[in-house]
This record gives C-alpha cells, sequence and structure tokens, in this order.
C-alpha cells in the first residue's frame, strides 16, 4: 500500500499543474450559451460534494433558458484526462435550479446525476422560462480510484429550453427576388442589432433593412444580450428575370411567329409547361431551346388564351414558378 501511496505522489508530482480554474466556485459560474460549447479543465478545482456521489474538483457553470421553457441537454465530450495512478476518468454532470445566493443549500437538482468517461449527456426537467439554472461538472470516483479525474472536456447546453436562434433571435425568412428588385428583412431578438455585410442594405441597427443586393447575398445577424452573443444568418437570392410575352403572332409572316421568352435562355434546365383553357397540355418543354410556334403535335392551335407555368430549375436550387398567360393572334 505504501509503495501505491508513493508512486501517486510520484506521478502527481511531475503531471502538469494547473491554476485553480475560477469557476471553481459558484459564484464565479461561466455562463453557458446555447450551442456554442465551452472548452474547460477541472485540474486543481475545489468542490462541493454530494450533489453527485463520490465527486470532487467541481467546476460551476450558469445558463438562462429562453422565453419558451422546457428541457435542456447538458453535453460533456471531448474527456481528456491524463493516465495517473489512482485518479479516475469519470467524470459527472447536473443541473440545478437556485436562488442566486449560491448558498448550497438553496440548490435543488432538476436532472439525473449522469457520469461517464467518454462522451454523455444529462437531460433536464421541464425547466421555467426565463430562468437561470446551474450546471455542475465535477471529477468523479469510482471504487477503485483514490482520486477524482481532472481533465480536459468541452461542455454544451441545448434543447427546447436553452435553444436561442429560431426561438428568441432570429435574422428571418430567406428572401428570392428578381436582379433589381428589393425585400425588407424581418429579423426579431434585439436590440442591438448588427447586419453583415451592409451592402445593399438601407441602414444597420435595425431588425427590418430594405436589401437591395446585386446578387445572392447572405446576410448575418449578431445580437448580443444576456451575456452571450448569437448570430442567425438570412439568404437573399437574386434570380436573373424572365420576361414571358402574354401574346404572339404565329401567322407565318415572319413577324413574332413564335412565343420567344426573353432570359430564359440562361436557364438551361427550365420546364416550360403550356396548357389550353380546358387544362388539356398542349406543350412541355425542358430547356427551351426552340420557341413554341403556337402548335400542339405539328397541329396548329386555334386563337385564344393558353396558360404557362415556367420552372427555371437554376443551379442554386429552384424557385418560386412562372404562372400567367399567353394569347395566340392570327
Amino acid at each position: 500500500m505504501r509503495t501505491v501511496f508513493l508512486t501517486t505522489l510520484l506521478a502527481l508530482a511531475t503531471a502538469p499543474i494547473l491554476a485553480q480554474p475560477a469557476n471553481s466556485s459558484c459564484a464565479n459560474a461561466d455562463v453557458l450559451c446555447a450551442q456554442q460549447p465551452v472548452s474547460a479543465d477541472n485540474t486543481g478545482a475545489v468542490g462541493i460534494p454530494g450533489f453527485c456521489p463520490a465527486t470532487e474538483a467541481v467546476l460551476w457553470y450558469t445558463f438562462t433558458t429562453n422565453s419558451v421553457g422546457g428541457p435542456v441537454t447538458v453535453s460533456v465530450s471531448a474527456i481528456d484526462c491524463p493516465v495517473v495512478t489512482g485518479m479516475d476518468d469519470e467524470l459527472s454532470a447536473v443541473v440545478l435550479s437556485g436562488d442566486g445566493s449560491c448558498l448550497p443549500a438553496s440548490f435543488t437538482a432538476v436532472s439525473g446525476c449522469e457520469i461517464g468517461s467518454t462522451d454523455f449527456t444529462v437531460t433536464s426537467f421541464s425547466l421555467a422560462p426565463e430562468t437561470r439554472y446551474w450546471v455542475l461538472v465535477a471529477g468523479a470516483m469510482n471504487g477503485v480510484a483514490t482520486i477524482p479525474a481532472q481533465c480536459a472536456f468541452t461542455v454544451d447546453v441545448s434543447g427546447p429550453g436553452a435553444d436561442i436562434v429560431g426561438v428568441d433571435i432570429s435574422a428571418g425568412p430567406d428572401v428570392t427576388i428578381g436582379q433589381g428588385e428589393s425585400t425588407q428583412l424581418a429579423a426579431f431578438g434585439g436590440p442591438p442589432y448588427d447586419w453583415s455585410p451592409t451592402a445593399g442594405l438601407s441602414g444597420n441597427g435595425i431588425p427590418d433593412p430594405i436589401s437591395s443586393p446585386e446578387g445572392t447575398t447572405i446576410y448575418t445577424l449578431t445580437v448580443t444580450g444576456a451575456e452571450c452573443t448569437y448570430t442567425d444568418e438570412v439568404i437573399v437570392e437574386v434570380i436573373r428575370l424572365i420576361a414571358p410575352p402574354n401574346t404572339f403572332t404565329p401567322n407565318g409572316d415572319g413577324i413574332n411567329d413564335t412565343w420567344d421568352i426573353p432570359g430564359i435562355a440562361d436557364y438551361p434546365g427550365a420546364e416550360v409547361t403550356i396548357h389550353d383553357r380546358w387544362g388539356q397540355r398542349v406543350l412541355r418543354s425542358t430547356g427551351y431551346r426552340t420557341p413554341w410556334d403556337g402548335t400542339n403535335g405539328g397541329r396548329a392551335l386555334s386563337v385564344g388564351t393558353y396558360y404557362y407555368h415556367i420552372q427555371l430549375n437554376q443551379l442554386e436550387g429552384r424557385s418560386p414558378p412562372y404562372t400567367g398567360f399567353v394569347t395566340i393572334v392570327r
């Protein structure tokens, strides 16, 4: 036993010595921002045992739930423990509620206590909205080890009660516009509102600037609050317009005999479908390499109104279709 004890002391003496982490106490708990993993190391940490069995070297974290509330998931991953005789390699995690006084008796566990030596998660009960909670990550000791695990790891909080982007902060829905057109963005969650880039925007610092980009642009919204900074993106897709005419005269005089669509040559995958007023399809073309001459299977169609559906199928994705009518005049 004396030999094991001396070996353990020697191993600890030669192991890297890190300063006690600042968040070893509740008063200095690090803030966790939803879906923003934090790297940590509990080497040298002190702690208050008892929230999870046989644990020490405790690190404190805190987070605030979103406006909806609900369960949260704390993930502990990338666990990297030194090989030291007598030291365990297991960490524990638990979620606590409290009144902010940091008194041990003021805390209540709102989750089970999970322990693991590889990636693990702990899921809380349903939590109240816009409320502060705490997370403890600590070293554990099993029946063989005599020293609680002191390891590097990564901790993250997510889930229905924690997620902010898409719940309390959003840059708004993606938009598709034609060249030369504008759209009004519809963000929420600030202030402040910080947009990047600002090129093509009518202003910054507001949730709803007018966007008039020359080409497809990804705007990033940054919102800072409650000690956390969150970003979200909105895509304003700019497509080249086509201009389907609403009439043509296929009478063989060489003037306006076909239904020419300006701009459609830029979309070789375009699908053009035309129906008559009874819903019968008279044309279906992919690519529209040959403009429609007002026939169906070589037979000249009668004078009247026909209805088109044009799907551009550009490389960056499907945009809303063009629909309308075209009239044959002879």
